[in-house]
């Protein structure tokens, strides 16, 4: 694992170049979990306990959950499909942070996204937390992950994040090979190198604009406080962006902003950014691109 880096750019960030001289690099990601989640379906002990709608309720041992399964289904069934729409029909890209295991119960999902021109980045094999997992293990889920992939969408992932991270995530990601990027950071507006041989360029991702925190204590009580915290980050970013633009994420997962009130809110995000000029609304794939030919590691 990487040592701490507890100061980056500092008071002298460098200016990002955005393409068409834009304030804010504005980057959706729709990550794509359902079916992969833990479960006795998928040979795990437990069924799953995290980002639910029921959150507090105790994973059951040794046996199926069917109420934590069918909230999870609703994102793969119903949900992914509205959000892929939203975008659809503005025309904008995102990125999904895709689970092999979930792609794999659901190839038709990999398929819309590559129709879609959306950019597919693994997030694993599975949607599990991998602290703790042997290295040889993680090293066939990230390999089982890429190759699935591959499969379905027609090309291999450039991107990755895994999420709940073990302490050699970042060290087997690079061993892989073949990546522009990782994700498994929260401790920037912009990318930056991270230390190591080879140079691996890390985008980080958010857990503040996030539709997670609908389902945290003290989250998201309602799609206005999603819109709201949206607004107000990109605003900042914008005026902020004059002297010194940034890169803003938003984390959506189908199976809480696919919701009716929920993706009502995101369609309002989306109109409300599309009408501000000086915004390079693109996939992690493109920043990663733009960052290496305008910042190439030192």
């Amino acid at each position: 694992m990487d040592a701490r880096d507890l100061v980056g750019y500092g008071r002298r960030p460098p200016h990002p170049r955005w393409p068409g001289n834009a304030r804010v690099a504005l980057q959706f990601v729709l990550n794509i979990e359902e079916g992969a989640e833990s479960s006795v379906v998928n040979g795990d002990d437990r069924s799953e306990a995290y980002l639910h709608e029921l959150p507090g309720r105790p994973p059951r041992e040794s046996e199926r959950d069917p109420s934590i399964e069918s909230l999870y289904e609703y994102g793969s069934r119903a949900g992914v499909w509205r959000i892929l729409e939203l975008f659809r029909a503005r025309e904008l890209p995102l990125t999904a942070f895709a689970v092999g295991r979930a792609l794999e119960l659901n190839p038709e999902i990999g398929r819309a996204l590559a129709a879609d021109g959306h950019e597919v980045a693994g997030h694993g094999w599975r949607w599990i937390d991998y602290h703790g997992m042997p290295e040889d293990e993680e090293r066939r889920h990230i390999r089982r992950s890429v190759e699935i992939i591959e499969k379905l969408c027609g090309r291999r992932p450039v991107g990755w994040y895994t999420g709940r991270v073990s302490l050699n995530t970042r060290r087997l990601v690079r061993e892989e090979g073949g990546f522009l990027y990782s994700s498994d950071a929260y401790n920037d507006d912009l990318p930056y190198w991270a230390p190591g041989a080879p140079p691996l360029l890390v985008i980080p991702y958010t857990l503040v604009n996030n539709d997670a925190r609908y389902l945290l204590p003290h989250g998201f009580a309602s799609g206005e406080d999603f819109f709201r915290t949206l607004a107000d980050a990109f605003d900042f970013l914008w005026q902020e962006g004059e002297q010194a633009p940034k890169m803003m994420s938003v984390g959506l997962h189908a199976r809480i902003s696919g919701h009716p009130a929920r993706a009502m809110a995101l369609a309002r995000f989306l109109d409300y950014v599309r009408g501000r000029d000086a915004v390079w609304i693109c996939r992690r794939e493109d920043i990663a691109r733009h960052w290496i030919a305008a910042h190439p590691a030192a």
